[in-house]
């Protein structure tokens, strides 16, 4: 068995798992409920991680979850400036917090 992502996120290491299973790799979630003991162990060590169980599926596995993140990366919006109030504004806001303008 090889480790080939972990993520403090749990939907997306949920969201890898089903990637990997749907190219007909068998893998399994490993530390998924470890949350709880969160402070009782370094927080790094709480992280679920998906393993691929053949080994030789690793360099396949390994390109799944590559192109997953690579996707998940180009959705971020870039930050923006309001034409109203020049406020500076994360990408994933549609409307200045400030003055209520939509982003145009």
């Amino acid at each position: 068995m090889k480790k080939v992502f972990s993520s403090q996120d749990r939907l997306m290491t949920g969201h890898i798992r089903n990637l990997i299973e749907n190219e007909d790799i068998r893998c399994i979630v490993k530390n998924e409920h470890l949350s709880s003991i969160l402070g009782e162990i370094p927080p790094i060590e709480c992280w679920a991680e998906v393993w691929i169980i053949d080994d030789t599926q690793n360099e396949r596995a390994v390109e799944i979850v590559e192109k997953a993140l690579a996707s998940h990366d180009t959705l971020q919006e870039p930050s923006w400036i309001c034409s109203k109030c020049s406020e500076e504004l994360e990408g994933q806001f549609t409307e200045c917090w400030n003055c209520g303008t939509s982003r145009q």
